[in-house]
């Protein structure tokens, strides 16, 4: 791994932490232990007074606002439970903390993420969440896209796929950012957010 720094505007952007994920058996990471890892970078980051950025993916219930276009394995059709998009509650009810609401893969496209970071001069985010090939990988690309600096908490990510997950973190994270472990940014972040 090779995080290095941390800008002084650092943004925690955490993907998808939400109650309907919760029973997704992650791979090479409990969903369980990614909670607990990004509760703590969250923690971490209020103590701070750094923006805490939670994103979560919904659609109505008829699916008519999912992404349109053919797919092999279309997301239409499934009927999600009550209260399933609602942030887990290790991480919920901090009134500080952004809320990001999308509806495609990318926290980015279609949300208003890029304009909370703007507006508090983020330059850096550390990303955290689920699935790591999917609405993670998305997001760090579209931020690489959008200029800012990337760190990838890669303990406190998971996906449903060992080899997906692999491929993001291996392949494709080291092109857009810089990868670390949660105990790693925490010790960054410890040492230039005094």
């Amino acid at each position: 791994m090779t995080v290095t720094t941390l800008d002084p505007r650092t943004a925690l952007v955490v993907i998808d932490l939400q109650n309907g994920l919760q029973a997704l058996t992650g791979t090479p990471h409990a969903i369980g232990d990614v909670i607990e890892r990004t509760a703590r970078l969250a923690g971490a980051f209020r103590a701070r007074a750094l923006p805490v950025v939670l994103v979560r993916v919904t659609s109505s219930p008829d699916g008519a606002d999912a992404t349109p276009g053919r797919a092999e394995t279309p997301l239409r059709g499934h009927t999600m439970p009550a209260g399933w998009d609602e942030i887990v509650p290790e991480l919920a009810g901090h009134p500080g903390d952004i809320t990001v609401t999308k509806r495609n893969w990318s926290a980015f496209y279609g949300t208003d993420l890029d304009l909370h970071l703007r507006r508090r001069g983020i330059t850096q985010i550390v990303l955290t969440g689920v699935a790591t090939s999917i609405g993670v990988e998305s997001t760090a690309r579209a931020a690489h896209e959008h200029g800012y600096h990337l760190t990838l908490a890669t303990d406190a990510m998971t996906d449903l796929d060992a080899d997906a997950h692999r491929h993001s973190t291996e392949k494709i994270f080291p092109r857009v950012g810089e990868r670390g472990t949660t105990d790693e940014i925490l010790e960054l972040l410890a040492k230039t957010h005094a």
